[in-house]
């Protein structure tokens, strides 16, 4: 008996050893296709989830520290240019800057931690930070970002990418103005001639100019008073398909059909003009909700308008 539980236990131990040893010996993922992976997320614009893949390769890799401080750059400038995660992309490039004191990056941390500094206003410390990165030698900066390199300024170098993000950014309907390859060309000197005149500008201090500061001001409060509003009314103008139908049945006389002398020749169908209904009630529910939002914050605060004063 005894005999039999030594042998039964041997075999638990052998199976699990097996076992283990077969986890183990697990095939990661090669390299080449860990790197495909995180580039193909940013240019498809994915940056969180191309952000996240490089950190992981990061982890998982044994990589020599030139290569490993050119992967912390890119992270750093998704969170700084892309995800606008400003404090995220500080952190990233202070790793930089302290953990590879020899990377030929660092002649470029100081300007991107200022950058950084300054959108987190956080102006002391960014003067701090430029006193001490006076003498940057900026040849030695050599950018590596996803994408096939479409244009170079001084030592910029500019990406499919980076033209097909900043397009990104305009509204829908001026986005397809700029599908065909002449229309984007044209787009991508308008958008490296701004860059030459806003770096020009600021080597002329334009950027302590009252009027900048002021206009800059104005700026950040139209910018926050948006976004809130968005926020506010986001989940207000939400539209079913069966309120769209019933809108239409409400303001029929909205959709017709006239002649000439505006006598009203045929009523349009709703399947004519659905989208165009759709339109109109989210347009009706957003002004709706600026009201009651206007009505709130107004009573909210007691605010008075003296109507008869204003001269």
């Amino acid at each position: 008996m005894f005999k039999k539980l030594i042998f039964f236990i041997l075999s638990i131990i052998l199976i699990l050893t097996f076992y283990s040893c077969g986890q183990g010996t697990k095939e990661p993922t090669p390299v080449d296709s860990k790197l495909k992976l995180a580039n193909a997320y940013y240019t498809n614009g994915l940056y969180e989830a191309s952000a996240q893949e490089y950190l992981d390769y990061l982890d998982h890799y044994k990589i020599e520290p030139s290569r490993r401080a050119n992967t912390y750059y890119t992270i750093a400038n998704i969170y700084f240019e892309r995800l606008q995660d400003y404090d995220k992309a500080l952190e990233f490039y202070f790793k930089i800057k302290y953990l590879y004191p020899e990377s030929s990056l660092q002649g470029d941390l100081g300007k991107r931690i200022v950058n950084c500094l300054e959108r987190l206003q956080r102006s002391g410390d960014a003067a701090r930070i430029l006193e001490k990165e006076a003498a940057l030698d900026q040849s030695s900066v050599k950018e590596k970002r996803p994408g096939a390199v479409i244009a170079e300024t001084g030592n910029r170098k500019i990406t499919q990418g980076d033209l097909d993000f900043e397009i990104s950014k305009l509204p829908a309907y001026i986005q397809e103005q700029f599908k065909d390859k002449k229309r984007k060309a044209e787009f991508l000197q308008q958008y490296i001639l701004q860059e030459l005149l806003y770096e020009s500008a600021k080597r002329k201090g334009l950027d302590k100019n009252k009027e900048v500061i002021e206009g800059t001001f104005r700026a950040q409060k139209s910018l926050m008073a948006e976004k809130i509003l968005q926020e506010e009314l986001q989940d207000q103008v939400k539209i079913e398909a069966a309120d769209v139908e019933l809108y239409y049945m409400a303001h029929k006389d909205k959709y017709v059909e006239k002649d000439d002398k505006g006598k009203v020749k045929r009523q349009k169908s709703f399947n004519e003009v659905t989208q165009k209904a759709a339109q109109d009630l989210a347009q009706d529910r957003q002004r709706q909700a600026y009201q009651k939002l206007i009505d709130r914050l107004m009573k909210a605060e007691n605010v008075k308008i003296y109507e008869s004063r204003i001269q």
